[in-house]
């Protein structure tokens, strides 16, 4: 497809599709117009997510709804502090027989056509979980049963449970930097919109409201290649690239970029992040944002609008200041956008 007027069309076309994906998950999830923003972005963009958000907010119900709006497969995995890497990947039971059985897990069993798997609570899986759940992110494939599975049309979305810490293990700096994204998925502020979760008996019955979703916007299978489409149709000016690169400076360098936050030590607040592939994600991100504006070159905003989400999960901070991690990081992104100049 070299043709400039059909790539504008198929670029248009699937500009529809992602308005309609948007407007079939509104039906189901209300009062989430960011958060399904940001995960049409990751889908448009290849991405991996993490979800972050209380309990009960409608992180799985969103996700359902994304998942019938895409198409393929779908499948949950619960993380607990007992699960071994192995659990992903073999199902065990005892045959008619009377003899013990090993075959595929449900995951496997649906690689070709997978496209969302959901871990939920992966900080309670341990760490050799989380290195096995790495390479499904990285390469989109596994080793199993003597063979390869892979995986061309995964998206992995988890959520971290940010309320207890007993039995649970901490993301590595790895596992993090392989998420596209940190989407957070907050009870809405509206009255109107919380009124109608709490009253309307529609949105007790999760079934039957994905029902509404009775068939997929888009055709999963072509994302992949829509993906590189939308990156090649974007273009970034010379001032944007530097304004990108002087973001990147002043996340990794704040002090030396002047940057202040009260009571922090800004020469060891950062040991790490802001990996030359984090900020490549956020200029994916900034394209497809662009794309479903209806641009093809990059603006500030674009880059701005997508750069806490994309940039805060992947900054690494000193021990001391870890435990105020949440408001530290979201402080120090407001204040890099602050006192970095737009072009």
């Amino acid at each position: 497809m070299n043709d400039p007027a059909s790539v504008a069309l198929a670029l248009e076309a699937l500009r529809g599709a992602a308005r309609e994906l948007e407007a079939k998950v509104g039906q189901v999830v209300i009062g989430q117009q960011r958060a399904v923003r940001l995960i049409t972005i990751c889908i448009f963009a290849r991405g991996h997510v993490l979800l972050a958000g209380d309990v009960g907010v409608g992180k799985t119900t969103l996700l359902r709804a994304v998942g019938r709006a895409i198409g393929g497969g779908y499948e949950r995995v619960e993380g607990t502090v007992d699960m071994m890497p192995a659990d992903l990947l073999y199902h065990t039971y005892i045959a008619d027989d009377g003899r013990p059985r090993i075959e595929p897990s449900a995951i496997l069993e649906k690689a070709g056509d997978l496209s969302i798997l959901f871990f939920n609570e992966i900080n309670r899986a341990r760490p050799q979980v989380h290195s096995l759940l790495l390479r499904l992110m990285a390469e989109r494939s596994v080793a199993a049963f003597k063979r390869t599975y892979d995986f061309p049309h995964l998206q992995v979305y988890a959520d971290r449970n940010r309320v207890e810490k007993e039995e649970t293990f901490e993301l590595p700096a790895a596992a993090r930097d392989r998420f596209f994204m940190e989407i957070p998925v907050e009870a809405p502020a509206d009255p109107e919109t919380r009124r109608r979760l709490i009253f309307d008996p529609r949105y007790r019955d999760v079934d039957l409201l994905l029902q509404t979703i009775n068939e997929p916007a888009l055709d999963h299978r072509v994302l992949s290649a829509s993906a590189g489409i939308i990156q090649e149709s974007v273009h970034a000016s010379e001032a944007v690239q530097n304004y990108v690169l002087r973001l990147w400076d002043a996340i990794v360098h704040p002090a030396t970029a002047g940057i202040t936050l009260a009571s922090i030590d800004m020469i060891r607040l950062v040991q790490g992040g802001g990996s030359p592939r984090g900020l490549a994600f956020l200029v994916r991100a900034a394209r497809v944002r662009a794309w479903l504006e209806g641009r093809d070159m990059l603006v500030p905003e674009d880059v701005r609008d997508v750069f806490v989400e994309t940039v805060a999960h992947r900054i690494f901070l000193d021990p001391v200041y870890e435990l105020r991690r949440e408001q530290i990081v979201g402080d120090l992104c407001a204040a890099v956008l602050a006192s970095v100049a737009a072009p």
